[in-house]
């Protein structure tokens, strides 16, 4: 039904007023509808608008699919939380770079889709155990129980090492992280197994349980990224943590035993050290003081062979210049060194029997023995 067909009036409920003319020109005037008038008007055409015999339908229909497509549009809005990042897809492809925290649209379900991947929480995946907490026991006593298909890892001496470690890690790359792996976590429990099979492999038994920690760590941290980084994963792991690093439980006894033994070789070698490095600076000392002894006294043999063949030679000259007067010296030197050491006594021809005399020889003696050595 068109306005003229109704009477002239118009959706509202009011009529029309013919405008009067004259001369070519126009004129008249309409009275100003007061604010009553137009909510009158108003709940009039709400009325005719909801009334089934009014010959609105079509107009409604219109009316209905325009709200539902302004509500389907408006449902495009989203908003991106603190520590996420907006990856908004059209068509099942992403457009443009990933949207900072805040409001942002996109073309809502099914033209477009957003994911908002957490980009700055950390995330951890423990590899060889589970917490108490991954288990789904209950209670502050509650430990972690083992993977042994996870845990057990061969080394490089044939050895088999019980290792249980935790990988941190978070989004570095949404993009990549969302449409260039299918399970994240399964590919990061999967090649960091592989990365730790590979270093403890080239790892000896002793130094997986002891010293060669922190190498591993860090050795396994950078090839486990490598093999991230070449499937384009968008993943960085920022930290590899040995939980534990010990034998097997089957033989965790014989490897304290050997340890035990082991501490007692170190013991008794730094016993043997410390008595080696006592002793042999003392050797080396004698020796030393022994060949100076030794060379002092080849020294002295040599200076006195010098001074008997040079007084040897001025013998030899003495005797040249003067034979008798030298052999005669010679004769009474060589008497008086025999006896300054022989005891004396001299006995009177003339007397009729041995004459007493005074042991002087003895008497000195004692007196050199009873005076006291300085």
């Amino acid at each position: 039904m068109t306005w003229s067909q109704n009477g002239g009036e118009n959706p509202w409920g009011t009529t029309r007023r013919a405008r009067a003319s004259s001369g070519g020109g126009s004129g008249g005037g309409s009275d100003s509808p007061s604010f009553d008038d137009i909510v009158t008007r108003l709940q009039k055409a709400l009325r005719s608008f909801f009334d089934p015999q009014s010959g609105h339908v079509v107009r409604r229909v219109f009316l209905l699919v325009c709200g539902v497509v302004l509500l389907w549009v408006a449902s495009g809005l989203y908003r991106v939380d603190q520590g996420e990042m907006g990856v908004p897809l059209i068509f099942g492809k992403f457009y443009g770079p990933p949207k900072p925290p805040g409001l942002n649209y996109n073309f809502p379900a099914p033209i477009g889709r957003v994911f908002t991947p957490q980009v700055e929480r950390a995330r951890r995946l423990d590899i060889g155990f589970r917490s108490a907490r991954e288990s789904g026991e209950r209670g502050s006593n509650a430990e972690a129980r083992d993977v042994a298909e996870e845990s057990l890892i061969l080394t490089k001496d044939q050895n088999i090492v019980d290792i249980d470690f935790t990988v941190f890690w978070k989004i570095s790359d949404p993009i990549a992280y969302l449409f260039n792996i299918r399970d994240p976590e399964a590919t990061i429990k999967i090649s960091s197994e592989s990365a730790m099979r590979e270093i403890v492999g080239q790892t000896s038994f002793d130094d997986a349980v002891t010293v060669g920690r922190a190498a591993i760590e860090t050795k396994t941290l950078e090839l486990l990224q490598r093999i991230l980084d070449s499937y384009s994963s968008g993943i960085l792991v920022e930290k590899i943590d040995l939980q534990k690093s010990s034998p097997p439980p089957q033989v965790i006894d014989a490897f304290n035993d050997v340890q035990r033994a082991r501490q007692d070789l170190d013991r008794l070698r730094n016993q043997a050290e410390a008595y080696a490095n006592s002793i042999v600076p003392e050797a080396r000392g004698e020796a030393e003081q022994l060949l100076r002894q030794a060379e002092a006294y080849s020294e002295r043999l040599t200076i006195e062979a010098e001074g008997e063949a040079a007084r040897f030679v001025a013998v030899w000259r003495a005797y040249r210049s003067a034979p008798s007067i030298t052999r005669r010296r010679m004769y009474l030197e060589a008497l008086g060194s025999v006896f300054e050491k022989s005891n004396i006594v001299i006995v009177d021809r003339k007397a009729s029997g041995v004459i007493p005399f005074l042991p002087l020889p003895e008497v000195q003696k004692r007196l050199r023995n009873a005076q006291p050595s300085p």
